[in-house]
Order: structure tokens, then C-alpha cells, then sequence
């Protein structure tokens, strides 16, 4: 009976989950569907709005429409090759029913970017850039005579070089509409934090703001409520509260909660603080704010803890992009990736160099991953869009967001934060992201451009910390001074979160030290300046440091096992993104480590689960001896080389097969966390190598090739791990794959095709490509194609391409109606197998 009592509650609470969602629904509407999109050739903007769209395209949100659009050549490498250009969107909706005595908003999550926003009309307002959320208070102009209303978005993405990558262009991430009464709490209204955590005991504070726009004061009761994930009611926590008209005051609730399930990187728990008002009993708003239990500490001498525990912030940084859907990525594309990620041992993700969506951050949280949020990389002066550093030339396509920082920034600062506190994957804000570059006589600073100074690199200074603030103190009067302008920036973070410290990405932490800038920090995040760790904590031994940027060879995370203190190593980058690649065609981004564009993995991603994941990992790369950093000693026959850049040779390169010219000298690498590994060629040993006579933890061996099979073996008898190559012959036939063989009708959910090019034996052919043509048959939207290689140029909005390495991906997305999705591909000599998605 206990038994059958026990199932009772659960599902009970489960119910109420339920019609908390239903209630969440009834405040919270999808606005993505059902919008008219049109490309305009000049930024003029008509006076008679809203405008006549019945000839316009139909599109859902999120869209980004430069990445529908062709690569050119003739445009900038800076943001890809791809174009901005202006845009309109109109939507017509009806008036919410339940509006008649409430407000109604619309929440947009991101417009790239000047966008400008009216409603039947009406100029509601601007937001200039493209990645802060902003909302309109809708509740004045909408319709009570029963016709539709208009809500009109100007898109000005003209200046379409304004990055040094790749920004997307449009109404890129989610848009609501928000429904509330008069007495209502606000958008991120609630602000959820664990200032004490125990294995035992956690205290959650919530506070929650209540706005009363009646003419008339208020009396009401607050009720939160903290449910766990699988809806299993806590605690419930009530407040008999009294709003006056037109104000909006702040409720304080604290809830004690026993064995609290915490979230970390292994167990990324989630609660939900579901906080309602009630008048005369019944409720007129409701609330939900996700959270999660943990405990974060930052010790200048020891590191950084979570929940208590020494933790490692093994991270990646990240652009926004997601290859062929551009910067509008579906929460499915992100997941892949993720898990990606996830099984390379990566824990933490720096949003290089701005917000990322809620929804990335949503993702974050349920799957583990630690976040510094980036919310600039520019602000008082320019950078060089097509070659970094300061502005070299004043163009109109390269105009960014320094035009608008001195009016803007708090204002996109605090929204930003204010959507985002409430993550537990947020554990730093980053203000910015290398901004000394910008500001005139800095970087002479550091004594490191100092003629005969040398590559100013990862250099240890020469001068003293009082001569470079001595140099600093020299400098002429200037408009704008980086220390001053970060001073602002902490205290505007501050004013809304004191629970995590406050970061930004330095690369010249030298020179920022001495001129104060490092005094607005908490944390000083070193920008690849590895070498300069002991010099700083030797001069600065009260000031936090850590790395925010770096290569990713072993010899920056050597420098993390070596001093505690420093904590975190973000790798530059975990997935290749488009931009940063001015002169470059038809190379259109940049190559990461760990994934490609199209999210396949690579042999960095190898690597960095041999370095990252404490559990035995063997795996194989190969390349021609000839044009490596690497030759073959004559004596030995092992690799060697005489340059230390050698140890640092970039294995994400490596190949993944075995096909060469018979008898060509191949250098094989092993990235592993095993002492010794032995390598074979069709049975016979090629010897065995150790990570003690390897610093850079690769076993390396120079192989004359021949067709076969290529093994590696390491570990203990009775517990090996085994990899393996195998030469593959002519391809025979194209195998398809899916990451999901059902999809949810919702519009949003998409499976990821992979076609592979197998022989006749089914071995993997990755030296050999085809034009391929994917055929798909049912209620499901193709996303697009990629290869993903760094000069694939093919247009990404098509269902053909060229294979890469014998490979390609297709994906598609859900519509809103189920049925069974059937995929094949073909060439002109090769089919495939044929696959179903269910959609229901």
C-alpha cells in the first residue's frame, strides 16, 4: 500500500507539472510561425508601414538570410563570403484573447542586426545589435475591432562586414509573445540563487519582482513552488504581499531544501522555481524560472571549485554559427555537436566573443557544460574587421558595434544578463574579448614591441611592472581610457549578479595589469600568453588568473596540471566556424580541433579525449612524412624534427584512413593516454612507444606504405584497447546513416543524414569523392548539404553536393504534420541504401 501511496504523490506532482506548463502556455506563445520575409535593395524605410507583403517569401523563425544566399569571392573573408544585406519581416496575428485586462509583449532573442520594430505601424523602437534580446510592450496598439495586427522588423545588415566572423543576418533566434495580467511579474522578473550548498542542505533565495499596472493598489500572495526535474514537488513557499498602483517592488523568498540533488558537469541537475500570484485565491500570473543547485568558489592560489571540488574547466571556445544553417541553428544541431563535445571530455564553452541564445544556454544546462558568457569584442574604438588588431581604414562595410557602445552598451549589457543569470551553467561574465588592441600606445605598454624585443608572443617582459606603469602614465590624454570604460562595465555586471566574478579575455595582461585595467576584473583571463603565468602571479599575487583562450597543445594544458591556480584552459576553437579568413578563398573560416563544419569529428577530437577523458583511448592519424614537421632519422627510423613548433603540429589535420602510394613514407600518429602503445601492419610489429620519450603525448612511427590493416594496441593484458585503419578500395556504393529514426512534429526537430562513401567490403572510402544527389520523400524540410571542409564553397540551401572525404551530411527538419520521411542519395555510378524518419 506504501508502495501504491508513494507512485500516488509522484504522479500527482507530475499532474500539477503539467498544468503548470499549460498555464506557462497560456503567458508564453511561440511567435516563430507564419512570417512574411522580404529582401530589399537600399535602407530606405517606407513611411507607409505596415507594408504589402502578399508577394513575399513565407518564412519561420529563426531565419538567417545570408546563409541562404551564394559564396562570392568578390565579398569579404572577414564574416565568410556570404552577404548581409537589408531585410523586412511582417507578421499578422490576432489580438490575444486573454489581453482585454492584461499587457502584451514580444520578446525578440536576437536580430542581426540595426534592427528597427513597429507594430500596426507604430514605432515601438531600435536595437542595433545583433545579439541582445529586447522586448516591446505591444498592449497599446493592438486591434479590439477583430482584424489582424502587423508586427513590422526592419533588418539593416548593409555594413555586412562588421565582424571578423561570421554574424548571420535576420530575425536568427527565437521571438515570443508574452501575455500577462496588469499585476504581473516582469520578463526575467526572477533572479534564483544558491548562496549555500551542502551535500546535505542548500539554501535557495529567490527574488521576484511584481509590477502593478492597475489604478488601484494590489494585495496579493506570492507562491513559489520548487519542483524537481521529474516533477517531484520540494518546497512551497508563500508571501502575503501589497503592490501600490504603478509601482513594481522586489519580493525576497528563501527555501531551505534537504539532500539537494546539485547540478554539476557530471550531473547536470535541474530544478524549477515555479512562482505564481494569486489574488482571492486564484492565480493571475505565473512564472517559471529553471535553475540549478551548486556552488561555485574561485581561490587565487588553488583554483577554481564546484560544488566543493577541485574542478578543471576543460573548455573550447565557440562562434554562433553552425555550418549550413548559419547563425540560425536548431537546438537538434546544437545537441550533436554537444554530445560531440561531451564524449572529447570538453566541460566548459566560452561564447567567443558575444551572447549566444537562451536556448543554447537551456542546452548547456541540461547537458553539463560550464559557461563564461562573452558579451563584447568591441567597445570604445574599432577593430580591423579583415585583419584584427586596430582599425587600419575607415570603410562603410566594416562600420561595427562601436557606433553605437556608448549609448547602447549598458543597456545591451544588463539585458543580456538580466535573461541570463539564471543559468547554473554561468560561472564567469566576459566583458570583452582582446579589446587592447584597440586603444592608441597600449601595447608599447608591455615593453614586448620594444625594437629587438622579438616576437612580442608569449614573451616573458623585460621591463618592470612599475616601467610599463610608468610607460602607461606617459601616454597623451585620449578620448577613451580601457581601464575606465571596464570599471563601468564590472559595475553595471554587478549591479544585477555578485554571485560569479567578473572576466575578460586579455592579450596583453602585462601591460592591462599596469594600466589599471586588471583592477576591474576578477578574474584576468590570459589570451594565449601561457609564458607570462609565473611572471604575473610573481608580481600580482593577489590578482585571479586563468586561461581564456589558448592553442590547445599539451603544453597548455601541462601548464594547467602544473598550476592549480590558473585553472582553465579554452581552446581556440572546439568546432570550425565560418569568417576570420580575409584573402583566404576559397577557404571561407576557420578550422577548429575538434569537429568541422558539418559537426563531424576530427582527429583533434582524438587527441583531446586522450588528454581530457580518464579512460584508456587509443587512436591513429596519418600523413605524408613529406611537408610535416617531422622527418625520419636514418639510425632509428623515428620521426624527428629539431623544431619545437614540431611538438605543437596541428593533428586535427591528420588523416583518418590508410591509403597511400605503395612504399610512401607516412608519418602515423597516436594520440593516447596509455603509457605504451605498440603498432602493427597487417600483423607484424612495428615497434612500441612511449609517452615518456613523447612531450607532447602523440607515439609517433615513420611507416613505408602497404596495403592492409593498421593497428595499435595498448594497455594490460585482458583490458587492451585496439584502433584500427584499413585500405579501403573504389567505391562500390553510398551508406546512409541518421542520429534519429523518429522526429517530433513540431517544426523544430531534425535528424542529421550522413552518406559515406563504402567499397565493396563496406570499408570507408576517405580518398575518393562524388557528386551526390539526396532524394527526401515526406513531411520534413530540407535544411541543407555540407561536406564539411573549410573550402567547400557549394551552396549550403540545396539537396546536392560534393562529397569530402568521401562523405556529406543532409538535414532535415520536422514540419508540423507526421508521416514516414524516406531518404536515399545517389551519383551517377553509386546508390545507396535507403531510410526512414518517422514524424509523429
Amino acid at each position: 500500500m506504501k508502495k501504491r501511496f508513494t507512485l500516488s504523490l509522484h504522479l500527482i506532482a507530475a499532474f500539477l507539472l503539467v498544468c503548470t506548463a499549460v498555464q506557462s502556455q497560456q503567458r508564453e506563445q511561440d511567435f516563430n510561425f507564419d512570417w512574411k520575409f522580404q529582401l530589399q535593395e537600399n535602407n530606405q524605410i517606407s513611411k507607409a508601414i505596415p507594408l504589402q507583403d502578399a508577394a513575399w517569401r513565407d518564412v519561420r523563425l529563426p531565419h538567417d538570410y545570408s546563409v541562404e544566399a551564394s559564396f562570392d569571392k568578390k565579398l569579404e573573408g572577414c564574416t565568410g563570403y556570404l552577404p548581409g544585406g537589408i531585410a523586412w519581416y511582417q507578421k499578422h496575428f490576432d489580438t490575444p484573447a486573454n489581453s482585454k485586462n492584461g499587457n502584451v509583449y514580444i520578446l525578440f532573442d536576437g536580430v542581426y542586426n540595426n534592427a528597427t520594430f513597429w507594430i500596426n505601424g507604430t514605432y515601438l523602437g531600435e536595437n542595433p545589435y545583433g545579439y541582445s534580446p529586447v522586448y516591446f510592450d505591444l498592449s497599446k496598439y493592438l486591434k479590439k475591432d477583430g482584424t489582424k495586427n502587423v508586427i513590422s522588423v526592419h533588418v539593416d545588415h548593409s555594413r555586412y562586414a562588421d565582424s571578423r566572423w561570421y554574424t548571420g543576418s535576420g530575425i536568427y533566434r527565437n521571438v515570443k509573445l508574452i501575455t500577462t495580467d496588469k499585476l504581473h511579474i516582469p520578463i526575467w522578473g526572477t533572479f534564483v540563487t544558491t548562496p549555500d550548498v551542502t551535500a546535505e542542505n542548500a539554501k535557495v533565495a529567490i527574488e521576484t519582482k511584481v509590477k502593478n499596472d492597475y489604478k488601484q493598489s494590489q494585495n496579493l500572495t506570492l507562491s513559489t513552488k520548487i519542483y524537481e526535474a521529474n516533477g517531484t514537488l520540494v518546497k512551497t513557499e508563500t508571501k502575503e504581499v501589497k503592490v501600490g498602483s504603478g509601482k513594481e517592488i522586489t519580493v525576497s523568498q528563501n527555501v531551505a531544501i534537504t539532500n539537494p540533488k546539485l547540478w554539476s558537469t557530471e550531473t547536470p541537475n535541474r530544478y524549477k522555481a515555479v512562482t505564481s500570484i494569486l489574488v482571492k485565491g486564484k492565480v493571475i500570473d505565473e512564472y517559471t524560472t529553471p535553475f540549478g543547485i551548486r556552488s561555485i568558489v574561485f581561490d587565487k592560489d588553488n583554483g577554481f571549485f564546484l560544488n566543493g571540488k577541485a574542478t578543471d574547466v576543460k573548455g573550447v571556445c565557440l562562434h554562433h554559427d553552425a555550418g549550413l544553417v548559419g547563425a540560425a541553428v536548431p537546438k537538434g544541431v546544437w545537441r550533436r555537436r554537444f554530445l560531440g563535445l561531451k564524449e572529447a571530455g570538453v566541460n566548459a564553452i566560452r561564447t567567443s566573443h558575444n551572447p549566444f541564445s537562451e536556448e543554447f544556454l537551456d542546452l548547456c544546462d541540461e547537458m553539463g557544460f560550464l559557461v563564461q558568457n562573452e558579451i563584447f569584442d568591441e567597445m570604445d574604438n574599432p577593430k580591423d574587421k579583415q585583419h584584427n588588431m586596430e582599425e587600419k581604414s575607415v570603410q562603410y562595410m566594416t562600420r561595427g558595434y562601436t557606433e553605437h557602445f556608448q549609448k547602447w552598451g549598458e543597456s545591451d549589457l544588463k539585458r543580456t544578463i538580466l535573461r541570463d543569470r539564471n543559468h547554473p551553467s554561468i560561472f564567469e561574465w566576459s566583458i570583452g574579448n582582446e579589446i587592447e588592441w584597440t586603444y592608441p600606445g597600449y601595447k608599447e605598454v608591455s615593453g614586448l614591441w620594444d625594437p629587438g624585443a622579438g616576437n612580442y608572443w608569449n614573451q616573458i617582459p623585460k621591463l618592470t611592472k612599475e616601467e610599463m606603469k610608468a610607460r602607461y602614465d606617459a601616454l597623451p590624454n585620449r578620448k577613451y581610457k580601457l581601464a575606465e570604460t571596464a570599471q563601468r562595465l564590472s559595475k553595471w555586471v554587478k549591479d544585477l549578479d555578485t554571485t560569479r566574478p567578473v572576466t575578460a579575455n586579455l592579450i596583453i595582461p602585462v601591460a592591462s595589469l599596469a594600466s589599471g585595467y586588471g583592477d576591474a576584473l576578477d578574474v584576468v583571463g590570459f589570451s594565449y600568453q601561457t609564458n607570462q603565468y609565473d611572471w604575473t602571479k610573481k608580481n600580482y599575487p593577489n590578482k585571479m588568473m586563468t586561461g581564456s583562450e589558448n592553442s590547445g597543445t599539451w603544453q597548455d594544458w601541462n601548464s594547467i596540471i602544473e598550476n592549480p591556480m590558473v585553472f582553465s584552459m579554452y581552446m581556440w576553437t572546439g568546432i570550425d566556424y565560418m569568417g576570420e579568413s580575409t584573402d583566404k578563398w576559397p577557404q571561407k573560416g576557420w578550422d577548429g580541433d575538434i569537429l568541422d563544419f558539418a559537426g563531424f569529428k576530427k582527429q583533434g577530437f582524438n587527441y583531446f579525449k586522450s588528454i581530457w577523458v580518464n579512460k584508456p583511448s587509443v587512436a591513429i592519424g596519418t600523413m605524408p612524412l613529406k611537408g610535416s614537421a617531422f622527418k625520419m632519422d636514418e639510425l632509428s627510423k623515428k620521426a624527428i624534427s629539431d623544431s619545437k613548433k614540431a611538438l605543437n603540429w596541428d593533428n586535427s589535420k591528420a588523416n583518418m584512413h590508410w591509403n597511400y602510394t605503395p612504399g610512401e613514407l607516412v608519418l602515423v600518429e597516436v594520440p593516447t593516454n596509455l603509457h605504451v602503445a605498440e603498432l602493427f601492419l597487417n600483423g607484424k610489429s612495428l615497434g612500441s612507444r612511449s609517452l615518456s620519450d613523447n612531450p607532447d603525448r602523440i607515439l609517433r612511427w615513420v611507416v613505408p606504405f602497404e596495403k592492409g590493416t593498421l593497428t595499435v594496441k595498448g594497455g594490460f593484458d585482458g583490458a587492451e584497447v585496439v584502433a584500427n585503419l584499413e585500405t579501403s578500395a573504389a567505391p562500390y556504393s553510398i551508406r546512409l546513416t541518421t542520429d534519429a529514426t523518429s522526429l517530433s512534429a513540431d517544426g523544430y526537430d531534425v535528424a542529421h543524414i550522413i552518406a559515406q562513401l563504402v567499397d565493396e567490403k563496406g570499408v570507408e572510402v576517405k580518398t575518393e569523392n562524388a557528386d551526390l544527389t539526396f532524394e527526401v520523400d515526406g513531411n520534413a524540410k530540407v535544411l541543407g548539404v555540407d561536406n564539411g571542409s573549410n573550402s567547400n564553397i557549394q551552396d549550403y540551401q540545396s539537396n546536392k553536393l560534393t562529397t569530402d572525404k568521401g562523405r556529406a551530411l543532409l538535414l532535415i527538419q520536422s514540419l508540423k504534420k507526421g508521416g514516414i520521411v524516406r531518404i536515399k542519395a545517389s551519383s551517377k555510378t553509386l546508390k545507396s541504401n535507403s531510410i526512414t524518419v518517422e514524424i509523429k
